[in-house]
């Protein structure tokens, strides 16, 4: 139905309620109107909606640098100065949730990123743990460590953070 130009819209006028209103309809993307918005009101916006969550369109029609930025810090997705205009909602919508998605996708390989690179230092752990104990080459020792997960069934990570662990227990 969305697609076809169709959505449900939710008007909550108290910014003390928007935590309430964000948890009961789960809303796709956040559109807020502010006259003239505090910090009060971006860090309940900031706690209502999860901006990391899902888009989060600000419109405002006044500002200072300050608080624009705090809005952007805080995950917003579009802050608009001048006001809510019908003319101006869908470009700006659909400028939020692509922004959103973009942002969306870096944090997810961020994270992947940051995974690899401990797993990585465990596996170089492991491998050392193994060169210094069984007098073995680097090549070996994660030679050691892939024949003992297909043996085990266990993925090659999870055998270097038991080794790193075990050997952590008895030094």
């Amino acid at each position: 139905m969305k697609n076809a130009g169709l959505c449900e819209l939710s008007v909550v006028s108290d910014m003390t309620r928007l935590t309430a209103a964000i948890a009961a309809h789960g809303p796709d993307i956040v559109l807020i109107d502010l006259d003239n918005p505090s910090r009060d009101a971006l860090e309940e916006l900031t706690l209502a909606s999860s901006p990391l969550d899902r888009p989060v369109a600000l419109f405002v029609d006044q500002s200072d640098a300050g608080l624009a930025k705090m809005a952007i810090e805080a995950g917003v997705s579009a802050y608009v100065v001048d006001g809510l205009r019908s003319d101006r909602i869908i470009p700006i919508l659909d400028a939020a949730v692509a922004r959103f998605n973009l942002f969306r996708k870096m944090r997810v390989e961020l994270n992947a990123t940051k995974r690899a690179l401990e797993e990585r230092k465990t596996i170089d752990r492991a491998k050392g743990i193994l060169m210094k104990a069984r007098g073995i080459d680097e090549e070996a020792a994660y030679a050691l460590l892939r024949r003992t997960a297909m043996d085990q069934g266990r993925k090659v990570i999870d055998v270097a953070a038991a080794l790193v662990s075990t050997a952590g227990l008895l030094s």
